[in-house]
């Protein structure tokens, strides 16, 4: 594994500086970090109605064989899927989004409903990027914890920005503020059209702002063939990272591909 080392961070974060400066920027089970966020005017969003699809994006699939709910893919394939939770900074999300293309990677998406509401345009981004898009709560909430109705709603309500927005749901369901649904939840979510909902079994940690190395090396000391990485927009540090985590998983011939390709 290839050490992280003050440097490789500093290298990172003048390679980020260096995507907003260039205009290739623009858009956590964390609350977004706000305080650290990049600071950006962004234009008024436009309607709604402007931004409707012409094709609709992917719909949820059903996996056989796989779990209701799903922590990571095949062991026997070197493939690993890195997984963003949608919310916080746009300007940070498009800055990971264009590093992870940069180095041929394509990555799922679990977008915040109020997040969309925010900046709707993002949502196509992540589409035209290659990208898995799916649903993370309409507020980024303790779902479990919520009684019946107010889950539903909170599963739904995201659903339905995601199918104005694409004409689709989304292809996934991750409850907020948990790695894994309440069995409540879990058969909320499949009423809601989501055949399994995505959990992880690497967690990088960023949402604790431990700096660019430190989740780098979180990642790489977990992750292996058929991993799935829990990941978040909206952290500095996480953008960071990015760059010696994809390098490393090359050097490893770990493909990082979106979850639907990982169980594909």
């Amino acid at each position: 594994m290839v050490r992280v080392t003050p440097t490789d961070r500093r290298t990172a974060l003048r390679a980020g500086a260096g995507l907003v400066a260039a205009g290739a920027f623009a858009p956590a089970c964390a609350a977004p970090n706000t305080g650290r966020s990049v600071s950006t005017s962004p234009a008024p969003p436009t309607p709604t109605a402007a931004r409707a699809p012409t094709r609709a994006a992917p719909a949820p699939r059903a996996f056989p064989g796989q779990p209701a709910q799903i922590g990571h893919g095949p062991r026997d394939r070197p493939r690993v899927a890195l997984t963003f939770h949608g919310q916080g900074d746009p300007a940070l999300a498009r800055a990971l989004l264009t590093e992870a293309e940069r180095h041929g990677a394509r990555v799922t998406v679990l977008a915040v409903g109020t997040w969309l509401d925010e900046h709707p345009d993002l949502a196509r981004r992540v589409l035209d990027g290659g990208h898995d898009l799916g649903n993370h709560t309409h507020r980024h909430i303790d779902v479990n914890a919520l009684p019946e109705a107010a889950a539903r709603d909170e599963i739904t309500r995201c659903a339905e920005r995601l199918r104005r927005l694409t004409g689709s749901i989304g292809t996934w369901f991750r409850p907020s503020r948990a790695a894994r649904a309440s069995p409540l939840v879990e058969r909320l979510a499949r009423a809601a059209g989501y055949p399994h909902v995505l959990s992880y079994d690497v967690d990088s940690r960023d949402f604790t702002s431990p700096g660019g190395p430190a989740v780098a090396r979180q990642v790489l000391g977990e992750v292996r063939n058929g991993s799935v990485v829990s990941l978040h927009f909206g952290y500095p540090d996480t953008l960071a990272a990015l760059p010696a985590v994809l390098e490393e998983l090359g050097r490893r011939h770990l493909d990082a591909v979106t979850t639907t390709e990982l169980l594909s």
